[in-house]
C-alpha cells in the first residue's frame, strides 16, 4: 500500500495505490463519497489488488487531499475537469474501471460521460444518476423530504453542528433503523481523526453548498418544491456509453427506490443488483457480496 500524491494545476490529489501480482489486469479507480475517504474502500482495494492495479483517491478537500479555498472549485462540473486529469495521470495511457460511491458517484455519472475515453466500465453504488435524481426532485415529494438533512448541512452553523459531540452528527449517518453502525469503532476513529483536519469540514460541505438541485424548506421542517419552477428545471441528459453496474441498498434513507426508474434510457449497457436489505453503506454492510458482484462484472 502506498500513499502518493497527484498534482492538478494548484490542488494536491492524496491517493493510495496497491498492487500484488506482477501482471495486473488492468486498473480500478476507486471514489468515495461524503463523510468519508479513501479508507471507505479497504476491503474492495485487499481484494482486487491480488489481480488488478487499484488506487483510491481523497476527493479534493478531504483528508490528505488539498482543500481549495474558492466555493466555485467545487461545482461537478470542475471536479468533473480536475478528476479526468486524475485519472489520466495516474491511468497511464490505460482504460480504467471506475468505481463510486455516493459523493464520488455523483462525480462518476458525469465524468464517464464526458470522457468515456478514459474508461472501459463504470460500477456505482448508491449514487443517484443526475438525470433521474433532478427528475424525482421536481416530481416525488418523498425524495425532497429525504434530501432535507442537506439543508443543516449548508446552515451557517454547520461546522459547529457536525463537530460537537465528537461528530456526532457524521457518525450517526452511518446508523440504520436498528440504531447498528455500519463501521467499526476502528473504522469510526479514524474518520474522526480525518474529520479533525483543518479545513476539512468547510471542503466537504462546499459540495453540499453548490448542489443545483437542492429543495427549500417549508414552515414544517421538510423539503418541498423544486429549487426553480418545475417548468425552468432542466433535467440533464447524461448518458453513459460503457458497460455499467449499478449495486443498490433497497433501504437507502437518502434516496428512493425510484431513483432507478428509466435508469436504463440513459445507460443502455446497463445491469442493476438490488441488495433487499441493505442501505447506503452496502460495501460497508456487504463487502463480500460487493466483491462478487463487481468481480463478475469485470469479467
Amino acid at each position: 500500500m502506498q500513499s502518493k500524491l497527484a498534482q492538478i494545476d494548484d490542488c494536491y490529489i492524496h491517493y493510495v495505490e496497491m498492487c500484488d501480482c506482477d501482471a495486473p489486469k488492468g486498473t480500478l479507480i476507486f471514489l468515495h463519497g461524503f463523510p468519508e475517504n479513501w479508507r471507505t474502500w479497504r476491503n474492495q482495494m485487499t481484494h482486487f489488488c491480488k489481480h488488478y492495479r487499484v488506487i483510491a483517491p481523497d476527493l479534493p478537500g478531504y483528508n490528505q487531499s488539498s482543500k481549495p479555498n474558492d466555493i466555485e472549485f467545487y461545482q461537478v462540473t470542475n471536479l468533473v475537469e480536475v478528476l479526468s486529469r486524475f485519472v489520466t495521470f495516474v491511468a497511464a495511457g490505460q482504460p480504467v474501471s471506475l468505481i463510486a460511491h455516493d459523493w464520488g458517484g455523483a462525480i462518476a455519472w458525469p465524468l464517464v460521460a464526458f470522457h468515456a475515453d478514459l474508461f472501459s466500465s463504470l460500477v456505482i453504488l448508491n449514487a443517484a444518476h443526475p438525470s433521474t435524481f433532478t427528475r424525482e426532485m421536481i416530481s416525488n415529494q418523498v425524495q425532497r423530504e429525504k434530501s432535507g438533512y442537506i439543508h443543516q448541512l449548508i446552515a451557517s452553523d454547520a461546522i459547529e453542528k457536525v463537530s460537537e459531540d465528537d461528530f456526532r452528527f457524521l457518525k450517526d449517518m452511518f446508523l440504520d433503523e436498528n440504531g447498528n453502525s455500519a463501521l467499526t469503532p476502528a473504522e469510526i476513529l479514524e474518520y474522526q481523526q480525518s474529520w479533525q483536519i483543518s479545513g476539512v469540514l468547510d471542503a466537504m460541505l462546499n459540495y453540499y453548498r453548490v448542489m443545483p438541485q437542492l429543495a427549500p424548506v417549508n414552515t414544517n421542517g421538510h423539503a418541498s418544491g423544486p429549487v426553480k419552477d418545475t417548468q425552468k428545471m432542466k433535467i440533464p441528459n447524461i448518458r453513459i456509453n460503457v458497460p455499467t453496474l449499478v449495486l443498490w441498498g433497497i433501504r437507502d434513507l437518502a434516496f428512493v427506490p425510484e431513483i432507478l426508474n428509466g435508469l436504463d434510457d440513459y445507460v443502455p449497457n446497463l445491469k442493476v443488483v438490488r441488495f433487499e436489505n441493505a442501505n447506503h453503506w452496502l460495501h460497508h454492510q456487504y463487502p463480500q457480496q460487493v466483491n462478487e458482484q463487481i468481480e463478475r462484472f469485470l469479467g
